[in-house]
């Protein structure tokens, strides 16, 4: 594989002034009227056409993720979080009838039926299925929405403890939890367990008025309920609910029983003849938790390495993030939870946000995040920017499979042999482990979306029934029942991106089907990589997958051969 990397060159504008920005409505509505009015008369038309929309979303889009990504880098500046607003209320719900009215002008051009089959296919799908759900009514519901959904950030984000008179986000106190002295660890679990139920009440109101504002976009649009318009809404063609429920009961037959030798396994090193919910990331006395890194800049500078030893491409990708100051990875208070990627469609070099506090945790969510950064550049050359919003199954494909091509370079961040073990090991540990906390979400927001109208007991109820279904049954929860009833409540997904956590299930399989590859030929595995990200969304789910190397698919059959791949690599590691 011999790909270079090379700076990526940002379009010149053709349809919108060089120093156009985003102020108010009028001055952008302009350029709406105009796609709208304009006569489509000619294959040429329609092409320029299609390239003055995608122009106007990409300088749309990226406006919208710079006021997002400010605004979860500082939830405390009013500006910001007013800036945001401004844009959900004030510009997006305006935006939406025109782009309605842009879809069906497309799907009734005459010239629509000449585009290239092969590339236009997924697209002009989307398109169809985005005017058959419009609906006028279900305009300003999204937007509250949006600003509902952003709550559970800045209440999460002021989330903090104090342990030895110093203030840790819960984010910078799972590290504690790492800790050899089990009395430490049962402190620090007690006062975040303690902290997370003080808001226990206000985020169960606050996802009671979620849940009620998606089941009215849901009747607005015609289906009974929200779970059946959101498989519609995601663009999920490629599989059913079925598919999902036969997702369920593989992962508890053949990936819960992994998980529970490993819970073991720690139990036997940590010589616990009980384990407790402060025990699952602990290392027996005298044994440190892993440091890889001291703070995001030392965390930037060796992921770098890492990335250059798969590839100058992307160590290249990386390195111009930094240049451009396009990478904020340190955990503090007032920013936002959790991590992502944020494509900035326009300029093309995206931002990576993340909440690092010096774990191994942090190493896997920055070769996470890099993978989609990497995804973000290499589609980036694609001509229009709907080729580049792909689906969540081969998003996460790219950012999951490159924690795994990575792993075996984690020398950069441990020179120590044993502690390059423990780490690839803990990476084993959490893709085992999240198969069944992803079938237990997924199948709790399926209950959540087709019994509108429950109350918050029931909630609890069902959260208990299926949490239990996919438990290993080997951690003792006896005095924290009730944080353990409000447990997913840490689960942001539920909150801001409903129905989005499936996605992850089927891209960690396609993953471990591309380390598979790897480790059989890394050359080709990571040309096959690249080759497919590089497509972006201009091949269905299938085609993309089968030019990665692997299959779409995620049956009990598939799942039970992937696992008994896994199986060897963890006995590999010591783990019987």
């Amino acid at each position: 594989m011999n790909r270079t990397f090379e700076p990526l060159k940002v379009k010149d504008r053709t349809f919108l002034p060089t120093n156009f920005t985003i102020t108010d409505w009028p001055s952008l509505q302009q350029y709406f009227d105009n796609l709208i009015n304009r006569q489509l008369s000619s294959p040429e038309e329609l092409t320029t056409w299609l390239h003055d929309i995608s122009e106007l979303e990409a300088v749309v889009s990226e406006d919208a993720c710079w006021r997002q990504i400010r605004m979860t880098c500082d939830t405390t500046n009013k500006e910001y979080e007013e800036a945001f607003t401004f844009f959900c209320m004030e510009i997006e719900p305006k935006i939406k009838p025109y782009s309605f009215e842009l879809n069906q002008k497309l799907l009734a051009c005459p010239f629509t039926k000449d585009l290239d089959k092969g590339s236009f296919f997924p697209y002009l799908r989307s398109v169809d299925n985005s005017v058959k759900l419009y609906r006028e009514e279900n305009v300003p519901l999204q937007a509250e929405l949006n600003l509902l959904a952003q709550q559970y950030g800045v209440t999460s984000g002021a989330m903090s403890i104090e342990v030895d008179g110093k203030e840790y986000t819960l984010q910078q106190a799972a590290r504690l939890l790492q800790s050899p002295d089990r009395s430490r660890r049962e402190m620090v679990f007690n006062k975040v367990a303690t902290r997370r139920l003080t808001d226990k009440d206000k985020l169960n109101e606050l996802f009671d008025k979620l849940l009620a504002h998606r089941h009215q976009v849901a009747v607005n649009a015609g289906f009974d309920n929200y779970r059946d318009y959101k498989f519609r809404e995601l663009g999920r063609f490629d599989y059913t609910p079925d598919d999902c429920f036969a997702f369920h009961n593989a992962v508890r037959e053949h990936i819960v029983p992994l998980q529970a030798m490993l819970v073991r396994h720690r139990q036997s090193r940590l010589g616990l003849d009980v384990m407790r919910p402060w025990d699952t990331d602990a290392e027996p006395a005298g044994t440190e938790p892993l440091h890889p890194f001291t703070d995001g800049k030392e965390l930037a500078e060796k992921a770098v390495e890492v990335f250059s030893r798969l590839s100058p491409y992307f160590a290249g990708c990386l390195t111009t993030m930094q240049q451009m100051s396009r990478l904020d990875l340190d955990s503090r208070k007032g920013k936002a939870p959790g991590g992502y990627n944020c494509p900035l469609a326009e300029t093309g070099v995206p931002f990576i946000f993340m909440n690092a506090a010096g774990t191994m945790g942090d190493v896997i969510t920055m070769m996470h995040e890099g993978g989609h950064a990497v995804h973000s550049f290499l589609s980036h050359p694609l001509a229009l920017s709907s080729f580049k919003e792909y689906p969540m199954e081969i998003a996460e494909l790219a950012s999951m499979s490159m924690e795994l091509f990575t792993m075996e370079h984690w020398d950069v961040f441990f020179k120590d042999e044993k502690e390059l073990h423990r780490a690839q090991l803990e990476e084993l540990e959490r893709i085992i482990s999240v198969l069944p906390w992803i079938a237990t979400i997924d199948k709790f927001q399926h209950w959540l979306y087709t019994h509108p109208g429950h109350t918050v007991a029931e909630r609890e109820q069902e959260w208990m029934n299926i949490l239990n279904e996919f438990s290993t049954g080997t951690i003792d929860w006896t005095g924290h029942e009730e944080y353990r009833r409000n447990f997913w409540q840490k689960q942001l997904h539920l909150f801001e991106v409903p129905f989005y956590y499936i996605e992850y299930g089927i891209a960690q399989l396609g993953a471990i089907a591309m380390w598979r590859q790897y480790r059989q030929n890394k050359e080709q595995a990571l040309e096959n990589y690249m080759n497919a990200l590089s497509l972006g969304y201009t091949k269905t789910l299938t085609e993309l997958y089968a030019t990665a190397g692997i299959r779409f698919d995620f049956s009990p059959a598939y799942i039970r051969e992937l696992a008994d791949f896994v199986v060897p690599a963890l006995k590999e590691m010591g783990v019987e």
